[in-house]
């Protein structure tokens, strides 16, 4: 099973450490094996790549393409808004009681764990 993070697709974030430090932007795509994320607008690389549109009879042109790379998830810290302004916060679990149903139709009461922001204890 793969490590979880504490952040997740979509997640808008503050980056607290590294060249980019004190960007914001939402995460793109997480890469829980390696503890990385991709953020969007954060650690932008250029990557030159080779014309191939005669091997594989595909529009792909080539040249220098701009793209975001990987950065340690770390290095991110979640944002979320308190009266309209952003602040960074931790993430902590707490479990909720919720109602769950049986294939058969009959319900039962079970708990489920939510992400909440430590600084508003508010459900993420």
């Amino acid at each position: 099973m793969a490590n979880s993070l504490h952040v997740k697709k979509g997640d808008r974030v503050k980056v607290i450490a590294g060249k980019d430090k004190g960007l914001v932007g939402d995460i793109i795509e997480v890469l829980p094996e390696q503890g990385r994320v991709i953020v969007e607008g954060v650690n932008v690389v250029k990557k030159h790549t080779p014309d191939r549109s005669a091997q594989t009879g595909s529009k792909d042109k080539g040249g220098i393409i701009t793209t975001e790379a990987p950065i340690d998830a770390s290095n991110v810290q979640l944002v979320v808004k308190v009266d309209g302004s952003e602040v960074v916060t931790r993430v902590g679990y707490e479990r909720r009681e919720v109602t769950k149903r049986r294939p058969d139709g009959s319900e039962y009461s079970a708990t489920r764990s939510v992400r909440i922001a430590r600084k508003t204890g508010k459900e993420i």
